[in-house]
């Protein structure tokens, strides 16, 4: 083997890191400039800035290119060796925007080594405070959009979601109803990944079709922006997005400048950034088919699908690793941290006591379905705690043992419910393939496997989003023609831990019925 290394960078919410695997895939790297503690005179807390109304949220622009430098830096200290480096990728996170003000291009491509990227682009910027995913102020603009192009089914249909304040192409449609002259003075709008890789490439990088689906204004099947959405969101937009390109495009060699004071080879390669869902679907090297489920304090469920299915609820994107085939991704934000209150109230703060309890009760839980939102969900829009008995009368307290399984069961189904409205179908060869603090847990990933009817493998990547730009950049250089899974072969495979109960099988597809009228009914309480 040699000593080529492939990086992966993560642009996430709150730090940059950067990891990188020699062609063994073993780490030979592993840093990160978290922006709070690094960077304190951005003044950020958890990475974003949130403004007076409590829902506009923001994050500095030039902190992220700061950011860089002092993780370039930190890299060049350990005594990293940059010129072994023939790849690198990576991810931002998903529905940022950065606005590059005119003239920004030019001076991007003519950096020089004596002085910091972030000296030399700080007033690079017509907006100075990058919008980001969780901003939601632009709930006019989604009412604009949907109603432009025939409803919000028709959205979906046509770009993979309905209208979401988060989304790019509705905070683009602010900007540009609310401070034209910023607008109008911008050259390039990127997205957080396409402008790292901007930053790599001394150039600017293009949007790819993975991270585009996450605008409302990409056109899923075609690949092109949709002329319905750019016309409504901006005046020449289309100029100022740039034409959008696969996933493992190969923008061309780094930057001078980071040749010239870091040491990369003028050989190393750029490959397109994506976002970081897309990123972490990669970095989990899933295979066609598999449902990978990741539990933590939200939940996320990511899928593999041959078509694109959009509806009204959950996302649609280009899939990563082949763009002829989709990425579906159903976000949930009442996950562990619902799972631990109730295992707290119920369990006396015990794991192990929560799942004796569960042991109590039968799969179906004697016709008892309870549904906890603590936390306003995604889907439906809806806030507070229902228990329904056998005969969907309220209850308004479950014994210790029902309400155990009452969460786990009422979350799975939802998943379950969510993901097929998405396009999943459970096939003989389908796992589920779960990541992420529950999945520890084999009492809750038993109860997946019954809900799912598949078999449930557990696999532990802390770092998914960083290694799958690692992964991607050695993918990107393969021949053309060769599958990812070639790529990833060699990493361990995750491990079987559960298999469906033969005589569960009957029970959960009536009760999937049920919970989904009751969370019909909710919806209208």
């Amino acid at each position: 083997m040699t000593d080529n290394i492939f990086l992966g960078f993560d642009f996430s919410t709150q730090q940059v890191k950067v990891i990188g695997l020699n062609e063994n895939l073993k780490v030979v790297i592993d840093e990160n400039i978290k922006f709070d503690t690094d960077l304190p005179e951005f003044g950020t807390s958890g990475g974003v800035n949130i403004h007076n109304d409590k829902v506009g949220v923001t994050a500095p622009t030039a902190m992220w290119v700061k950011a860089l430098d002092l993780l370039l830096e930190k890299m060049k200290s350990a005594g990293f060796d940059f010129s072994k480096v023939v790849a690198l990728s990576g991810d931002g996170q998903q529905h940022g925007s950065v606005y590059w003000k005119s003239g920004a291009r030019e001076v991007l491509k003519n950096l020089q080594a004596d002085s910091s990227m972030y000296e030399q682009l700080k007033d690079s910027f017509s907006v100075n405070d990058s919008p980001i995913w969780m901003d939601a102020t632009t709930s006019s603009q989604i009412q604009t959009l949907e109603k432009a192009v025939g409803g919000p089914m028709e959205l979906a249909r046509l770009t993979g979601s309905r209208g979401y304040e988060r989304f790019t192409g509705l905070q683009i449609m602010k900007l540009y109803q609310t401070n034209k002259a910023a607008y109008d003075d911008t050259e390039r709008i990127s997205l957080v990944s396409s402008f790292a890789a901007s930053l790599f490439f001394g150039d600017y990088a293009p949007i790819d079709y993975s991270d585009g689906s996450g605008m409302n204004l990409l056109d899923i099947r075609t690949k092109n922006w949709s002329p319905a959405c750019l016309e409504t969101c901006g005046t020449s937009l289309a100029d100022k997005l740039g034409v959008p390109v696969p996933s493992n495009t190969v923008l061309g060699n780094v930057s001078s400048y980071l040749c010239n004071k870091y040491g990369f080879s003028g050989d190393c390669k750029v490959i397109t950034f994506t976002g970081d869902n897309p990123s972490s679907l990669a970095g989990l090297a899933p295979r066609q088919g598999d449902v990978i489920a990741s539990l933590g304090s939200s939940d996320t469920v990511f899928l593999w699908l041959p078509e694109a299915t959009p509806g009204m609820d959950g996302h649609i994107f280009v899939n990563p690793l082949d763009q002829n085939t989709y990425m579906g991704l159903v976000c949930f934000k009442n996950g562990s941290l619902t799972r631990e209150r109730i295992m707290q109230q119920c369990a006396e703060g015990s794991w192990d006591r929560f799942n004796d309890l569960l042991q109590q009760t039968s799969p179906g839980n004697d016709g008892n379905i309870g549904i906890y939102f603590d936390a306003r969900e995604i889907q439906p829009v809806v806030m507070g705690k229902f228990r329904f008995d056998k005969d969907d009368q309220q209850f308004d307290n479950f014994s210790p043992a029902v309400e155990v399984r009452a969460v786990l069961e009422s979350q799975f189904l939802a998943r379950l419910m969510y993901a097929q409205a998405c396009g999943m179908k459970i096939g003989p060869e389908s796992r589920v393939i779960a990541t992420g603090g529950a999945s520890a847990n084999k009492a809750i990933l038993q109860v997946i496997s019954d809900i799912f009817n598949a078999d449930v493998h557990v696999i532990d990547v802390p770092n998914s989003a960083c290694l799958g730009g690692c992964y991607r950049a050695i993918y990107a250089l393969k021949p053309e023609g060769t599958d990812f899974e070639e790529v990833v072969r060699n990493l361990p495979k995750p491990e079987r831990v559960c298999k469906p109960t033969a005589g569960n099988r009957s029970v959960y597809p009536a009760m999937l019925e049920r919970y989904r009228l009751l969370e019909g009914k909710i919806s209208t309480l």
